[in-house]
């Protein structure tokens, strides 16, 4: 089955500097998801990301239910890209592209996620009813959030 994509852009009035560091740590995660996703890093704390790096959480996805979720940052070129990916968790695979660039109005931030669903007979229905919508609401707290941290 051909992977779902999942692509957003946003740019923010930030150096390129400013952006590697604040979205290369992860602890920053929790300051641009929702807290109705319950969101929670259960691995000890680091500074930066480095390839090979293991990452494990506690979300809430879906529903209610409270989910494992281990990531492993496998490629990072600092300060323009980094790359994480799933070992276990909600999905039966997820690759996330973070890329920056600077432009003329700061540093425009890219996402990709390329992501398959458990169960491919369903996995279309699935995607279109829960998992895409729930992504972009995702996402769509995320660029609000940022925008309140990095004001114009």
């Amino acid at each position: 089955m051909k992977p779902f994509a999942f692509e957003r852009t946003q740019i923010l009035p930030i150096s390129l500097e400013t952006a590697w560091d604040f979205f290369s740590n992860p602890a920053n995660l929790v300051k641009i998801t929702s807290p109705d996703m319950d969101f929670r890093i259960t691995s000890p704390a680091q500074s930066g990301i480095y390839a090979g790096q293991i990452i494990t959480y506690t979300v809430r996805p879906l529903f209610l239910v409270a989910v494992n979720w281990i990531t492993e940052i496998t490629h990072v070129e600092q300060p323009n890209f980094f790359v994480d990916e799933q070992r276990f968790g909600p999905y039966r695979f997820w690759h996330h592209q973070h890329r920056f660039r600077e432009v003329e109005e700061g540093v425009e931030m890219h996402d990709l996620v390329h992501y398959l669903l458990l169960h491919d007979q369903l996995a279309g229905l699935v995607n279109r009813i829960f998992v895409a919508p729930r992504l972009r609401r995702i996402f769509d707290f995320r660029s609000a959030a940022l925008t309140k941290l990095f004001p114009s």
